[in-house]
């Protein structure tokens, strides 16, 4: 497996982790649609959130939040959008959230979630 795939799949654990400890129940982990994908997908009360999940190895190349750019965005919203139409009933709430994990030097790593992001 390569490098930055092995990462992004440790960068999604963390996430899902994190995501249970903070009482969200996850429903999917990276759904896919044709050849697009959402990572997470959770219940948070009445809101279906749909997450992208970016994890850098480090922040010499910026911050991971910063690579979820409008064309990203539009992939994401398609996504749900393909999610929502396999749903018996709709959900009241949507929103869109980003979590960002950089990994340290330490080994250590630091996680930001940003709430309806998009």
């Amino acid at each position: 497996m390569a490098s930055h795939i092995a990462l992004g799949k440790k960068g999604e654990s963390i996430a899902a982790d994190y995501l249970r400890l903070h009482h969200y129940n996850i429903i999917a982990i990276n759904w896919r649609y044709r050849r697009k994908e959402i990572d997470l997908i959770a219940w948070e009360e009445n809101c279906l959130v749909f997450f992208e999940v970016k994890t850098l190895a480090s922040d010499l190349f910026g911050w991971p939040e910063q690579h979820v750019d409008a064309s990203k965005r539009r992939h994401v919203q398609a996504v749900a959008s393909a999610y929502m139409d396999h749903m018996p009933q709709l959900p009241k709430m949507i929103r869109f959230d980003v979590i960002a994990i950089t990994f340290q030097p330490n080994g250590g790593h630091e996680l930001l979630h940003m709430k309806d992001a998009f």
